[in-house]
């Protein structure tokens, strides 16, 4: 080739490469001015996990479920040997019939009958009464005459006085049975028996207690005992990971943060599934900054400071799952959903 076909092509070079570093330029350029109409992120998959533990202290009977098992809220999770909490209960129970059958006793007063037998017992100890007095004057009488000796009236005033007092004694007790109990003592027990109803609640709460059960519907992620080993309130039988709420943790920078607001619809691409797109909705947007962790993928600069925004997803076939790395894409001109109502289909 000639010289000056050489300095033909070294010239169209040189053009072509400045068209090039301009087009970049300006596509830069008209990057930084207007943002384009979908938002990439990028995180990790997040959810809220569940400690179970038993509210008592005993032995484990049985554990009816495996790691990995789907359960349903309500659904029987393990259980403690009961019979210590049964033999409390059986007992409550048996205090509050007590307290229940005294309390009902002085409701009720006295019986007609006992009320009657008073009665009668008046009107015996009034006819003693009466003879014994008749018997003392008697006696006075052929005392003072010296018809009959001093120790013999003395004697007969004794049985008059006693028969005396018997029959206040008997008086007093018909008019308390008229009267009824105390009301001071209705009220000591009607104490006693909410005590007993209260501790009869306890003794059913422990034995409902004897009974783990989920909370939510989840995923048991691990079974930490075993059968025959001792629970207590502190220590986990399971970890329970519930199936919703779940999120896309991710982060956005403060230039991008002005174009995201909570309800903007949203697509979450895993990895695992990048064909099975899942829908989601921004629920969260945190109020304070911090530096993007190490953890995330972004096409920023690492060390800028970033917000953490929760991505809420749609599982209906449980494709995302924890820690998941996933790609979130945002289109920032969409109108929000309505988080009122169920935004899954």
């Amino acid at each position: 080739m000639t010289k000056p076909g050489k300095r033909r092509l070294l010239i169209l070079a040189a053009l072509a490469l400045v068209v090039g570093i301009g087009l970049a330029v300006a596509w830069q350029a008209s990057r930084e001015q207007a943002p384009s109409d979908r938002l990439t992120l990028f995180g990790n998959i997040d959810l809220r996990q569940v400690q179970l533990a038993f509210d008592q202290s005993a032995r484990i009977e049985r554990i009816l479920v495996q790691a990995g098992d789907r359960v349903e809220q309500g659904e029987l999770l393990a259980t403690l040997d009961d019979r210590r909490f049964q033999a409390n209960l059986a007992a409550g129970r048996a205090e509050l019939d007590a307290r229940q059958a005294a309390l009902d006793r002085l409701l009720a007063g006295s019986r007609p009958e006992e009320i009657e037998r008073l009665r009668a017992v008046v009107e015996a100890d009034e006819a003693d009464l009466t003879a014994a007095r008749l018997t003392y004057q008697r006696t006075a009488r052929l005392a003072r005459q010296d018809m009959a000796s001093r120790q013999s009236a003395d004697q007969a005033r004794a049985t008059r006085d006693a028969a005396l007092g018997r029959l206040h004694a008997d008086q007093q007790a018909l008019a308390l049975a008229i009267a009824g109990p105390r009301q001071e003592d209705i009220a000591e027990a009607r104490a006693g028996v909410a005590a007993a109803q209260s501790r009869l609640q306890l003794a059913e709460i422990a034995v409902a207690d004897t009974e783990l059960e989920a909370p939510a519907d989840g995923i048991v992620r691990n079974r930490i005992l075993e059968p025959g080993d001792i629970a207590s309130p502190g220590q986990p039988v399971f970890s329970l990971a519930p199936v919703e709420p779940i999120w896309a943790r991710v982060y956005v920078d403060g230039q991008d943060l002005g174009h995201v607001r909570p309800g903007l619809p949203a697509t979450i691409v895993s990895d695992s599934f990048p064909d099975q797109p899942v829908d989601g909705w921004i629920g969260y947007i945190s109020p304070t900054a911090e530096f993007t962790p190490k953890s995330v993928e972004t096409t920023r600069v690492r060390s800028e400071l970033v917000y953490q925004v929760h991505v809420h997803a749609c599982n209906p076939q449980g494709r995302l799952r924890l820690g998941m790395p996933v790609t979130v894409h945002v289109p920032l001109a969409a109108e929000p959903v309505d988080q009122g109502a169920d935004p899954c289909p």
